[in-house]
């Protein structure tokens, strides 16, 4: 793999924009090659002694030592100024300056002098937060050890108001003795059983750390949003306790994992940045006949970007701190930790993902034949086969088509270099890739498949034709599986991935108490996509719970409960979208989230009255409200989808697009807005009537759901695209972390 395919796969993808231009810097050195190719160039013998001269200065940057006959040969020289802000400058001038590529070569270290103060300016401000951030933990260490030794003494006899001298390694754990009685600045010189005397210091004086801190709330919870509502106090009180004290270890732990990754990612920052000036600067020796490339890592070399020490330093530090103090002193276990390996590709997964993928086809084909073959389009029961057994399977059909959707999707996110893992708040290594998802999406679709011609197989045979009511069944049985698999408490099938999915939905059921974050409201504007899918749940319900699948009937549309629900389940996606984006437009005093809900108010009372014209369809009045509030709705979503969750078709922006796109194709981007007003218009079906005789009703229905799924899954990467975007604009590749511990004087501060 070359080198700038290389540099640009282990970037962050957030400093994109702060890392050394390697592309622009070889495409100039392309004009250098090009105009020293048009001038007349020297004979073949003095260019090899030259490429030589050029080689040999080149390798002992690394050796770091040079024959003693050899000349020192200085073709630049590298001027090292202060600006105005403190960070330091670095200008290159040229010493000999051939006419062939003259301008080229200029332009070449301007730009490279520039790139390189970006980087180095970059890399210090990263240093001092870094710096800043650790500060602040060893306060947070602080207050966990004297809460560790508060929860020990609580434990024991001992009177702490006593200010007498005691052993501090009575009120320590003994497998991190050594590291808390450092933290303390306690010098631990033996124990007593070696005749040593031990270690005394002022249990008062240590554990006063613990008057100046308050235990934040850093977990949501329905009861803490209601006391912010009442304006109640959330913080927790200090309780010494030991479920607390797990807690906190837990927190903190996070906090660490978090801080390493951070030291991680800048250390890589400074190694890929040297590399790249390193090899850019070889490319420009062998194509300008020159050496310089030692002259310029020198200066590189005395640079903060690779002088600077602190990052190793923390990183040693947060090692042995993480050890002992949170994996009792277990350095394999607290490194795998903080360095989790890479999860590789397994080859049977992709095998198992080919194989469903042939089973499903080869299902759907067969399913094909066996409808044709014995004429069951035409046959008789078909009509009611469609308003009963059609209605269950396509849940399956739904929710196979939306992972299919999200699948393609992760290919793409990750093709064009979104984070997508960091946007939805994943954890580390338990994302799902696509293969993964598709492995899940056409195991379901071929387990579902499997029971439709079981299914029609049993209906049609003479000598299994009297089990109706096991027939009936299969559906279900499906379904619960599924669901079974889903709640199973076993880590089998991706358990981390079922219990954050689990956890979000819970988040957008429960939408105004819970902190809005990304990953919930783009759930619920995918469960708004899904509405087709949660009516044929309340069939399931309706159909096996009221009995009918004895008889293969369909009472359901003639009670007024199930009437009453099919409105509700409906209205569910869209009102907690409504009531997360009242919540953020509150809490963040942001007038775009009030302008957002307006859209989904809308769409809520013109999902009502389509419904209710579905139920009516000979008065005028509904038709005339459904058509109103369905355009209106249909257009407003439109024109947000583009506008605000895309960041398209703005005024200042190239081609009405925007300044950064990640696609290079520009028609892509048009061709998705055009799919996506289209596909929006779908919904205006349900009021026009427009039906194919040779579908019926309920095929008409599935369909539309069906092109609503793919809408969503085209809205899916261009969402995530921009927000993506917004954290490459704002350097922001990871999210805050809540520390468990608040002092006093930082509220004091605040306030």
């Amino acid at each position: 793999m070359k080198f700038g395919k290389d540099f640009v796969r282990q970037m962050v993808p957030e400093w994109q924009q702060a890392y050394l231009d390697y592309a622009g810097l070889k495409s100039i050195l392309q004009e250098i090659q090009t105009s020293r190719k048009r001038s007349e160039r020297p004979g073949g013998l003095k260019r090899k002694l030259s490429a030589s001269r050029n080689f040999s200065s080149l390798t002992k940057r690394y050796s770091r030592s040079s024959s003693s006959w050899e000349p020192e040969i200085h073709d630049i020289l590298v001027h090292a100024t202060t600006g105005d802000d403190g960070f330091e400058r670095y200008e290159t001038t040229i010493l000999e300056v051939a006419e062939a590529g003259r301008e080229s070569e200029l332009v070449f270290f301007k730009a490279l002098d520039l790139e390189f103060d970006k980087v180095n300016h970059f890399y210090r401000s990263k240093v001092e937060e870094m710096v800043k951030e650790a500060s602040v933990l060893n306060k947070q260490m602080d207050a966990l050890i004297a809460f560790r030794i508060k929860v020990e003494q609580s434990s024991s006899s001992w009177n702490c108001s006593e200010t007498v001298s005691v052993d501090m390694n009575a009120f320590i754990f003994k497998e991190q003795r050594k590291t808390l009685a450092e933290e303390l600045g306690v010098k631990v010189e033996g124990n007593g059983s070696n005749g040593r005397d031990p270690t005394k210091e002022s249990v008062p004086e240590v554990l006063s750390v613990l008057d100046h801190i308050r235990l934040n709330k850093t977990q949501e919870t329905p009861l803490s949003t209601i006391k912010n509502v009442l304006k109640l106090s959330n913080q927790e009180e200090l309780k010494f306790t030991k479920e607390n004290l797990k807690k906190i270890e837990a927190r903190l732990k996070n906090v660490f994992i978090v801080f390493y990754r951070k030291l991680r990612h800048l250390q890589n920052y400074s190694f890929l940045n040297t590399l790249a000036i390193s090899k850019i600067m070889k490319k420009y020796d062998k194509i300008a006949s020159r050496s310089a490339a030692k002259s310029y890592m020198e200066m590189v070399d005395k640079s903060y970007l690779t002088s600077s020490d602190e990052i190793n330093k923390l990183m040693l530090r947060v090692e042995s701190i993480f050890v002992e103090h949170f994996t009792g002193l277990n350095r394999s276990k607290g490194m795998n930790l903080l360095r989790p390996k890479v999860k590789k590709e397994k080859h049977r997964i992709t095998f198992s993902t080919g194989f469903f993928v042939g089973c499903t086809v080869s299902l759907v084909v067969a399913l094909v034949m066996f409808t044709h073959a014995r004429n069951l389009v035409g046959a008789v029961g078909h009509t009611l086969y469609m308003e009963t057994m059609f209605p269950l399977y396509s849940l399956f059909a739904f929710v196979v088509l939306h992972m299919i959707m999200y699948a393609s999707n992760i290919y793409f996110w990750k093709r064009y270099r979104v984070n997508y893992p960091f946007i939805f708040g994943f954890k580390e290594g338990t994302e799902l890739g696509y293969r993964h998802v598709l492995l899940l999406s056409f195991g379901l679709g071929t387990l579902a498949l499997c029971a439709v011609l079981i299914n029609l197989d049993m209906e049609m045979d003479p000598n299994t034709n009297d089990y109706k009511a096991m027939t009936e069944l299969l559906p279900f049985f499906v379904l619960a599986l599924v669901i079974a698999i889903f709640f199973c408490p076993f880590n089998i099938f991706y358990r981390s991935s079922r219990v954050f999915f689990l956890t979000v939905v819970f988040r957008c059921i429960a939408a105004p108490l819970y902190k809005v974050n990304l990953p919930d409201f783009f759930l619920a504007d995918q469960l708004t996509s899904q509405v087709q899918a949660l009516r044929s749940l309340e069939f399931y319900i309706c159909y096996y719970g009221w009995g009918d699948f004895r008889h293969r009937q369909n009472t359901c549309r003639s009670s007024e409960v199930y009437s009453t629900f099919y409105f509700i389940v409906a209205v569910i996606p869209y009102w907690s979208r409504f009531l997360q984006c009242v919540r953020r437009w509150i809490e963040e005093k942001d007038s775009s989230q009030g302008y957002n809900a307006l859209k989904y108010f809308l769409t809520v009372v013109a999902v009502c009255l389509r419904t209710a014209y579905s139920f009516n369809r000979a008065g005028n009045i509904w038709k005339i409200a459904a058509w109103v509030f369905s355009a209106l709705a249909t257009f407003y979503g439109t024109y947000w989808d583009i506008v605000f969750d895309w960041g398209l078709l703005h005024n200042p922006s190239k081609y009405w697009l925007r300044e950064k796109l990640l696609v290079p194709h520009k028609s892509v981007y048009y061709i998705a807005m055009v799919l996506n007003i289209v596909l929006r218009l779908a919904w205006l079906q349900t009021v026009l009537d427009f039906n194919f005789l040779f579908l019926h009703r309920e095929t008409m229905v599935a369909l539309l759901a069906a092109l609503e799924i793919i809408r969503r899954g085209i809205w899916n990467f261009f969402r995530l695209e921009n927000e993506h975007l917004n954290n490459v604009g704002k350097f922001r590749a990871f999210k805050s972390v809540p520390l468990p511990f608040n002092y006093d004087e930082e509220e004091d501060r605040d306030s």
